[in-house]
């Protein structure tokens, strides 16, 4: 199957989905509740609520998009749906690689989970059009890389995540919250 991607489609994808910006939120709120189980309760509950929140951040942050005023879906004829589908099969696979990494050795799932994630966000630079995907793709995987080489305790790699994710999350929000311009 051919994908070819346009700009309608992007621009439809970004209006559908408010830019990507309240999944964006939602993954820093999975994050964060995966920091704070992980200080309050260990490692092993946080990787649970890492992966189980994680399972459930697309619906909801389809469910805060609708709130939000848009539709959270685009027409069947878009071809960056296929994308998005192929790169959710990705993460799947690479999750559960992260978790066989976290069974091994339990300190760098957090690390892993930062990279995996962050290369995700790389794809949405193509679905989205939008090159903040780029740079929060990227201080994710380079974040992930210097927690594990670092050595940090899972609690603070896993607050870093959550950290950098809501930094971008606020940004996102407040660009696509901006009213548009028209000239």
């Amino acid at each position: 199957m051919k994908l070819a991607i346009s700009e309608e489609q992007q621009r439809e994808m970004r209006h559908a989905h408010y830019d990507g910006a309240p999944g964006v939120l939602v993954s820093a709120l999975v994050w964060m509740a995966a920091a704070l189980v992980c200080h309050r309760l260990g490692l092993k509950p946080a990787v649970g609520t890492l992966l189980i929140g994680g399972a459930l951040i697309y619906p909801a942050s389809a469910l805060l998009t609708k709130a939000l005023g848009r539709p959270a879906r685009t027409g069947k004829d878009n071809a960056l749906n296929q994308l998005g589908a192929a790169s959710t099969i990705w993460l799947i696979l690479c999750c559960a690689m992260a978790y066989g990494l976290y069974l091994s050795s339990p300190g760098v799932f957090f690390p892993a989970m930062m990279a995996v994630i962050g290369s995700r966000y790389l794809v949405f630079a193509s679905m989205y059009g939008s090159p903040v995907y780029w740079l929060m793709g990227a201080s994710l995987i380079v974040a992930g890389i210097g927690a594990g080489f670092a050595a940090l305790a899972p609690a603070i790699a896993a607050g870093v995540g959550a950290l950098l994710e809501l930094v971008f999350a606020v940004f996102m929000l407040s660009r696509a919250w901006r009213p548009v311009v028209r000239q």
